[in-house]
């Protein structure tokens, strides 16, 4: 709406429009806060899988420990039967 058209309307009409562009700012404004909501979840969501996902690779690492473990308590066990077979 160009500044000669506003001049034409009359208080009534200029408190309208002042009322809906109120509205429409309001409703921009939980728009928003909605989305910055959501973009805070998506975001923790995001930080928690990589928490997940380092502990998941430090486990690994865990069991990998375990296993080399085992397999050398066994080698070691297969030494001593053999030592002792002779």
């Amino acid at each position: 709406m160009t500044d000669q058209e506003l001049r034409k309307l009359s208080r009534a009409d200029l408190l309208e429009l002042l009322l809906e562009q109120s509205r429409e700012n309001e409703k921009l404004r939980e728009e928003l806060k909605q989305t910055q909501e959501k973009l805070a979840s998506r975001k923790i969501e995001i930080d928690n899988a990589g928490s997940i996902a380092e502990a998941a690779l430090k486990l690994n690492g865990v069991f990998e420990a375990a296993q080399q473990a085992a397999e050398q308590y066994l080698e070691n066990i297969r030494q001593l039967a053999e030592e002792q077979a002779k």
